[in-house]
């Protein structure tokens, strides 16, 4: 005959049991759910990060719940100016160095900035090429259409770069303000070539087509990022730079070089 147990040793049996159960197989709590890591922060970002930095964006909130982040995403040099004239921004991340240097100067990085990732330029074309375009050399025909990144963004400065190499006096129709306004008319057909990020020909699909070059090599562009001074969300900003310096493999898969 089986033995009752009172009612007060059955409860700690039961009890007992439950935090054995736990401990053995249970799954352990989330540390979003208890990371307090809550608030939305704005991050300004160089527009060839547009596609790489929302995917990851989408993982971080999954993450922490209590998290938003929201992007602008445009020239690096056009954005670090509205940082330096008080744009309230948590966290930047150019396409080189030296623009992140016009914020570090300003005194508006919370530390050091961290080079994520690095970049090499690419031509693209139109669907099947109809310029005929073949390398840096086509770029100094003024019978095609060509586009380029203004002088004063990364982009632009980088085509500057690989024009020098090249000995190449390029004859570009529009200066445009970063590499997605550039992809844009190379798409559209309004542009016989453009030059572009390699992370862009990718990110574009079938839209364009990519055409390597020798000088590419010698003029790769580093991706620094920091949060910045100010924030209200400071915890959240520094999770932010540190998801994303966890997540090289999405950087890599986007086509994005490992920063050395």
């Amino acid at each position: 005959m089986r033995r009752r147990l009172p009612l007060a040793v059955a409860a700690a049996v039961l009890v007992t049991g439950a935090l054995a159960g736990c401990a053995q197989g249970a799954p352990a709590a989330t540390p979003s759910a208890s990371s307090g890591l809550m608030g939305a922060i704005t991050v300004d970002a160089a527009a060839s990060l547009d596609k790489v930095f929302p995917a990851l964006a989408r993982s971080f909130e999954r993450r922490h719940p209590g998290a938003t982040v929201t992007f602008n995403f445009g020239g690096s040099s056009a954005l670090a100016a509205s940082i330096v004239s008080g744009a309230p921004v948590d966290v930047f991340a150019a396409a080189s160095t030296t623009t992140m240097r016009t914020v570090q100067t300003a005194d508006l990085t919370a530390g050091a900035p961290v080079v994520i990732a690095r970049n090499r330029l690419e031509i693209a074309v139109p669907p099947g090429n109809p310029g005929k375009v073949s390398g840096l050399r086509d770029f100094a025909d003024a019978g095609r259409t060509i586009v380029v990144c203004d002088r004063t963004v990364p982009c632009g400065a980088a085509a500057q770069q690989v024009f020098a190499l090249a000995g190449v006096t390029a004859k570009p129709d529009s200066y445009e303000p970063d590499v997605t306004s550039v992809l844009t008319k190379v798409a559209g057909n309004d542009a016989d070539a453009g030059l572009v990020y390699v992370t862009d020909v990718r990110a574009a699909g079938a839209k364009v087509e990519g055409i390597p070059f020798p000088e590419a090599e010698q003029a790769i562009t580093d991706y620094p990022i920091a949060a910045l001074k100010g924030s209200e969300h400071a915890a959240l900003a520094a999770a932010w730079v540190a998801w994303v310096r966890a997540h090289e493999r999405e950087l890599r898969s986007a086509g994005f070089l490992a920063p050395q």
